[in-house]
């Protein structure tokens, strides 16, 4: 699994990065047994996700890879075994 930054990020310096498109999960990887992808957006217990999270979600929810919202370890594990 991979951590992402997703939109723009201004450094130390001033300088401006720009990561992943706005909404694009937090994690993102492969599931070892059988390379399918996994995509993870998480949030804390009271979190709630921003227009471009639910948009880029049902994108993902329309493909053949795993994807899911975690609150919790139990809960990402749970995505990456389904």
């Amino acid at each position: 699994m991979f951590r992402a930054n997703a939109g723009q990020v201004t450094t130390r310096d001033g300088r401006q990065f720009y990561g992943m498109p706005k909404g694009y999960p937090d994690l993102s990887g492969f599931r070892n047994a059988d390379g399918k992808a996994v995509f993870i957006e998480v949030k804390n217990e009271k979190g709630k996700l921003r227009p471009e999270q639910i948009t880029f979600g049902n994108f993902l929810k329309s493909q053949p890879v795993l994807y899911g919202v975690a609150r919790s370890v139990e809960e990402a594990l749970a995505i990456v075994n389904s």
